[in-house]
């Protein structure tokens, strides 16, 4: 019954002048015939995941870490101090305390 009543409204549309289409819809083949295939490139671009990242090596973060363990430094004079190590070595460690006012933001 639906269906019926679809096709009869589209035939009432298609009398009037404003509601007919120019252009095949996206779906038809007319519109598909007349869509352009653009070629595959034969070079492909380069893509940031065809290599690891550069970072610290297992071997620098051990001596941040274990120059650490002789020293008597309690925790947060401890994490500060991971904290510095790191920057030296160009990577940033999610340095956080509590009362800090990054947490609070996020």
């Amino acid at each position: 019954m639906r269906d019926s009543i679809l096709h009869a409204l589209f035939r009432v549309l298609d009398l009037l002048p404003w509601t007919r289409r120019r252009k095949p819809g996206r779906h038809s083949a007319a519109h598909l015939d007349h869509d352009p295939v653009h070629p595959v490139p034969d070079e492909v671009p380069y893509s940031a995941w065809a290599k690891p990242w550069p970072g610290i090596s297992s071997r620098q973060a051990r001596a941040v870490f274990l120059a650490d363990a002789a020293l008597d430094l309690t925790p947060d004079q401890r994490e500060r101090r991971w904290a510095a190590a790191f920057a030296e070595l160009g990577v940033d460690y999610p340095y956080a305390y509590p009362g800090d006012h990054f947490s609070a933001a996020g």
